[in-house]
């Protein structure tokens, strides 16, 4: 499994301009939406949120892995987002966010779904890689380091 065949190109962004969970995560399902991968951006931020209630996707080292599962979608889908100055996410280690890989995915495929999240984790471990993604100065720079490091 590639993180490129679920990430929705249209829907990286190398300068979030958010500033809390809530808006972070309006801000990368808008891009979903504009890319026409979502139809109902409010519910599918819904989802999110409550989600989130459960305990914070904000796993620490500055990483957020928002995700929820949606019947707005047939597969599974991707977006990603670089917070340049940070976001408040409550990650579980107190500090702000800076990288936002958001997942929705079919209520029926809940293996792949942990699958990608199991990808993204791992991929995130690497802290050059986590550094290359934040340095990223545009989306072709990101899309450019996630292919390189999603080949081994």
């Amino acid at each position: 499994m590639k993180i490129l065949d679920f990430l929705c190109k249209n829907a990286v962004i190398a300068d979030l301009k958010s500033q809390s969970k809530k808006e972070a995560i309006e801000e990368i399902v808008g891009l979903l939406y504009k890319a026409k991968k979502i139809k109902n951006r409010e519910k599918v931020v819904k989802i999110l949120m409550e989600r989130e209630k459960l305990g914070s996707t904000g796993i620490g080292q500055g990483i957020a892995i928002p995700h929820g599962k949606s019947s707005g979608v047939t597969n599974i889908i991707a977006a990603f987002g670089v917070s340049k100055k940070g976001v408040d996410f409550d990650a579980l280690d107190g500090e702000p966010v800076y990288l936002i890989f958001l997942l929705i995915a079919p209520p029926d495929l809940a293996g792949i779904h942990l699958k990608a999240l199991a990808k993204i984790s791992r991929l995130l471990k690497d802290k050059f890689f986590r550094q290359a993604l934040r340095n990223a100065a545009s989306v072709d720079e990101i899309i450019k380091i996630i292919k390189e490091e999603d080949e081994y």
